[in-house]
């Protein structure tokens, strides 16, 4: 049932894709000559797309097994604004919620959502992964991947995608009392390693932390999600070189 599922969610990618046609010219894209092959080409601000040595997304395949300590969730309802960047949807999060991982503070900023999903768990690739993305007082960041495998309608995502904007650029006030914990699943089991942002510049020094466990979205969920920014969005997997990959 799931390999049904998978060939069917690529051919739904697929033909989203070739309905919305080619997306407008930007300063970087996910295909052609501004695509994730010749970021690193395009502004030397972007040179660690190219030569980075931590880059993600990754595929998590032989894991080490670590005695990582238990993330502490202290997220309260926030979400205020959701925007399509054109890149990809965007939830930017009031002040007040945060992650705390290994007693160290990061605030949630935004969170996204990549389709299909960037990272991949033991070569497996699902319909779409929301990033959570936190800072601390530094400016260092954590990201928190959560993956969603074709299901049941996602909760959060019903009251989200009601405000979504269909066209770059476009932004809408969201109702209050959404609350990101909602998203996440039962089991807080993760994967954790350094990385960088999926995106140009490509940073490096990025704190990754991937749930094990998934949640669900419904076809049309993700359907509405690739037809709102008109094409795919999840850079190639990178090398993972000497980096460890913790479970």
């Amino acid at each position: 049932m799931m390999h049904s599922y998978r060939a069917n969610s690529a051919a739904l990618l697929l033909a989203l894709v070739l309905v919305s046609g080619a997306a407008p010219a930007q300063e970087w894209s996910y295909e052609g000559a501004t695509g994730p092959e010749n970021w690193g080409k395009l502004d030397p601000k972007f040179a660690l797309c190219s030569t980075g040595k931590n880059q993600s997304p990754v595929d998590l395949e032989g894991t080490i097994a670590a005695q990582l300590k238990p993330l502490e969730f202290k997220y309260v309802p926030g979400a205020r604004e959701i925007v399509n960047t054109g890149h990809t949807i965007q939830i930017n999060y009031a002040p007040g919620s945060a992650l705390i991982v290994e007693n160290q503070y990061f605030q949630l900023t935004q969170f996204h959502f990549h389709a299909p999903s960037e990272n991949r768990i033991g070569g497996k690739s699902y319909p779409l992964e929301a990033h959570l993305v936190h800072t601390d007082k530094s400016g260092n960041l954590a990201v928190l991947g959560i993956m969603f495998t074709g299901g049941a309608a996602n909760a959060l995502l019903a009251k989200l995608w009601e405000k979504m904007p269909a066209t770059k650029d476009g932004k809408a006030d969201l109702p209050a009392g959404l609350n990101v914990m909602q998203m996440l699943p039962t089991l807080k089991a993760y994967y954790r390693f350094n990385g960088s942002l999926t995106t140009p510049p490509c940073s490096e020094g990025v704190r990754w932390l991937l749930m094990k466990s998934a949640v669900t979205a419904s076809r049309e969920q993700i359907g509405q999600f690739l037809r709102a920014i008109g094409h795919i969005n999840n850079r190639p997997l990178q090398p993972v070189n000497a980096r460890p990959l913790l479970k």
